[in-house]
């Protein structure tokens, strides 16, 4: 029996590498080469204004991320996070409209920030009200979310509700584990700005097995993902200063966003045998032991060094 072909768009990010180094199948499909440990299969295509090049591969199941979630960026700027994680997906879905190509499943990536803090409750489900106006990353999530629905007469499309994902990785990212790790990496020493608030932290390598799982569904609609268990930024600060033997200064300073969240998975779990396999202390330890594997690469110290100067 002839195995559905998948593509993932945009592989070069956080979660891209982790999808393909799970799955070597899955085919990378962007402007930048794989990293030189992946085997998987790569199609070129120069921009996103250039899906059409796509009528050249033979792919059943869509995996979409290009976008951004750099939001301290995003945040400064009138129209960028429309630009990152807008447009592109809707040009794709338009392309493969009009195409009348059929496909299986289009996988995209939304938010959990976008439910309304003041008035959802815990935990948290994919019915509490939203807020998408507090900031531009946020609407640009909402929004994305609109385009999907606009679609989804003609396609089954799983938008994932994101809570706080996590792991190694060798980017610069504004997350508040990376970021930590990479300062404790490279300054020896890290600060946060509060200890206080309580996120539902994923592992990346949950997450992954999940939307494997959810492309094989007859699932369209959103879906919240997370490990349904809350944790303080003290709690995981405390495993990384036992990782690290460094120890983070609380700034005490006050942040936006949820002080309390984390996720119902029910809906996520009725759909899939799947459980989330990693405790915050063990994905933590694993991340912790393979940044600073990444780290002894010229390339990533360099990368890091100059991020951090």
């Amino acid at each position: 029996m002839k195995k559905d072909k998948t593509i993932l768009i945009g592989p070069t990010g956080f979660m891209g590498p982790s999808f393909l180094e799970k799955d070597p199948s899955i085919i990378g499909v962007g402007r930048s080469e794989l990293p030189k440990h992946l085997n998987n299969e790569f199609f070129y295509i120069d921009s996103d204004k250039a899906f059409s090049k796509l009528d050249d591969l033979d792919f059943q199941n869509v995996i979409f991320m290009i976008g951004s979630s750099e939001h301290h960026i995003l945040n400064a700027h009138p129209t960028l996070a429309m630009e990152k994680n807008v447009l592109a997906l809707s040009r794709f879905l338009w392309y493969l409209k009009n195409s009348k190509r059929e496909v299986n499943k289009i996988i995209t990536f939304t938010t959990t920030l976008q439910y309304y803090t003041s008035k959802m409750k815990l935990p948290c489900d994919e019915l509490q009200p939203i807020n998408p106006t507090i900031n531009n990353y946020v609407l640009s999530k909402y929004v994305s979310e609109l385009i999907t629905e606009q679609h989804r007469d003609t396609f089954d499309i799983i938008d994932v509700r994101m809570s706080n994902v996590y792991g190694p990785t060798k980017l610069m990212r504004p997350d508040i584990v990376p970021s930590t790790i990479w300062s404790l990496i490279h300054n020896k020493k890290a600060s946060l700005w509060t200890k206080k608030p309580k996120r539902d932290f994923i592992y990346v390598d949950d997450v992954i097995d999940a939307v494997l799982k959810l492309i094989k569904t007859d699932f369209s609609g959103t879906v919240n993902m997370g490990t349904g268990v809350g944790s303080t930024i003290g709690e995981l600060s405390a495993h990384l200063e036992n990782l690290s033997n460094i120890k983070i200064e609380d700034q005490n300073i006050d942040v936006p966003g949820h002080m309390e969240y984390y996720s119902d998975i029910s809906l996520l779990k009725s759909l899939i045998d799947w459980k989330p396999v990693y405790s915050l202390e063990e994905g933590l330890s694993k991340t912790w032991s393979l940044m600073n594997e990444y780290y002894k690469e010229s390339e990533v110290k360099s990368r890091i060094t100059k991020a951090l100067q």
